[in-house]
């Protein structure tokens, strides 16, 4: 069974719905009155932001960006990859990264200055996980699902080797999957 990639729960699927709940909530309270883009990073941050986004009851708009920063199968090298950009102009948006999982930060410093770059009227991010003694580089997410240890995880988009995104959960990948 698929289940049987995972060693420890961290965080259940009721868990991922109340967080979503809360986020949500909060976004639309903060972006009342603005133009809110939500970008979300794929693939990792496919099921977040189709959850999150039920939960934003304003109007907002959606663009998708691929990007790559994986040197191997599990350690962030720091090289990032842009494989697909956005299609919309984000000169008139207040723009939200949703991201997956915040580690070492290599990957959304690299977003961020790239998209500060094109003069929206704000960028924020908001992450699934976050977890913040694994940081490279000077990053903090303003929106946080949940702060983790130095856990490999996978589910609810995150991935081994391109399989488990699908765990409706997210849990401690087993080392014997590894």
């Amino acid at each position: 069974m698929i289940e049987d990639a995972v060693s420890k729960v961290i965080l259940t699927e009721e868990e991922i719905f109340e967080i979503n709940k809360k986020l949500g909530a909060k976004i639309t309270e903060d972006y009342k009155g603005k133009n809110l883009l939500m970008v979300s990073i794929l693939k990792g941050s496919s099921l977040f932001m189709s959850d999150l986004m039920r939960n934003i009851k304003l109007p907002c708009s959606v663009d998708f960006m691929e990007v790559s920063s994986y040197s191997g199968l599990t350690n962030n090298g720091g090289n990032v990859k842009i494989i697909k950009d956005l299609n919309i102009d984000i000169k008139d948006y207040d723009v939200l990264i949703v991201e997956d999982i915040l580690e070492s930060g290599y990957t959304l410093e690299c977003v961020m200055k790239m998209l500060g770059s094109r003069n929206p009227k704000s960028i924020k991010i908001c992450t699934m996980v976050d977890k913040p003694q694994k940081r490279k580089v000077e990053m903090k997410a303003d929106y946080v699902g949940k702060e983790i240890g130095d856990e490999f995880v996978i589910g609810y988009g995150m991935d081994y080797n391109e399989k488990y995104r699908n765990l409706p959960f997210i849990g401690i990948i087993n080392p014997k999957y590894i």
